[in-house]
């Protein structure tokens, strides 16, 4: 695999045309909609969802190097809730352990993230609607804040822009954030994460919910038992936040460099580990070996991560469920 040397102006220059060809795709394919049988109605959404996006992009600019957690629960929680005690915790912690905070910036759940992780540690990305969904005071006015016209566009944010999700108990909302995260996992649509389950000190929201899970989905073969892998159900606020920080413990990023599946760590893995991780995740690997190597010529747009040691090999890019297993045995390595 191949060893590259890098000089940050042939960096820039790359990134710059790179830039330049995309923007002129993105503009090539608006004035194709001028003769598309594209009615008023469908330019009027492409036109807004455009705009959203890129005030969406110039929001979260400022902190791209910050690691967030997207948190989802019911708007209706009320303040004397033990689910509410639980969320403001959990954020906080959170938000001690280095981690921002993503909420829909309204009430409930919404505000008792906000709250535990205080303004300055904090997003808001709200989403309009006729009702129970203005911005909470702790987040109103923030340059965090953006309020949404489309369920798409904010999803597309919630998800492009953290690297774990929290759920706490709530409604239909909730549950489809939730069963699209997991599908997004499942499926590999979007970088490994972890995302947990977290209810109240002895709740039975999400221990249902897992029940119906493994005897719904997983008896009748709707889903593999590695994807039960993909999340994480718990009543314990220190074990929620433990589950998010530990899985960057080593593992740090993932890229797919043609058929390479790369994953970038924190600290170099010792070849008796790397050969081991080989044996014991063959089933994954279409050919070869897991091998480590050096920064890949492509990922030079990615200039913050080319000092990472990596390791790569041919992923089969279907049980994504055993990749997380295999990010769960890399961080359990011990330091040489």
């Amino acid at each position: 695999m191949p060893s590259t040397q890098v000089t940050p102006p042939r960096e820039t220059k790359r990134a710059r045309s790179r830039t330049q060809r995309l923007l002129k795709q993105i503009l090539a394919t608006v004035r194709a909609m001028d003769t598309s049988a594209a009615s008023v109605g469908d330019l009027k959404l492409v036109a807004r969802a455009l705009e959203e996006m890129r005030a969406g992009f110039e929001m979260f600019a400022p902190y791209r190097d910050t690691r967030k957690v997207a948190t989802f629960g019911s708007a209706r929680t009320q303040e004397n809730d033990a689910i509410f005690r639980t969320a403001e915790r959990f954020a906080a912690a959170i938000a001690d352990a280095g981690f921002m905070v993503i909420t829909g910036a309204g009430g409930g759940i919404m505000e008792a993230c906000q709250r535990g992780a205080g303004r300055e540690r904090s997003f808001g990305v709200n989403i309009r609607l006729p009702f129970e969904q203005n911005p909470n005071q702790i987040i109103h006015g923030d340059t965090k804040l953006i309020s949404f016209n489309y369920f798409f566009t904010r999803k597309l944010f919630f998800i492009k822009e953290t690297d774990a999700v929290a759920l706490f108990p709530g409604g239909f909302g909730t549950h489809d954030e939730g069963f699209e995260v997991l599908t997004l996992l499942q499926t590999g649509k979007c970088q490994p994460m972890p995302l947990v389950l977290l209810d109240q000190p002895r709740g039975t929201y999400w221990k249902t919910w897992h029940r119906y899970v493994q005897e719904h989905l997983l008896r009748r073969t709707m889903i593999s038992p590695e994807d039960l892998a993909l999340y994480k159900v718990t009543d314990s606020v220190e074990e929620a936040v433990r589950e998010i920080t530990h899985f960057y413990a080593v593992y740090h990023s993932a890229r797919y460099v043609k058929d390479l599946l790369v994953l970038r760590l924190t600290r170099v893995l010792s070849p008796e580990m790397v050969t081991a991780l080989s044996a014991e995740y063959a089933d994954i690997i279409v050919s070869g070996a897991i091998q480590p190597c050096s920064p890949f010529a492509v990922e030079r747009d990615d200039p913050a991560t080319l000092h990472l040691p990596r390791v790569a090999f041919h992923f089969n890019r279907y049980h994504f469920g055993r990749l997380r297993m295999l990010i769960d045995s890399i961080n359990a390595t011990p330091v040489a």
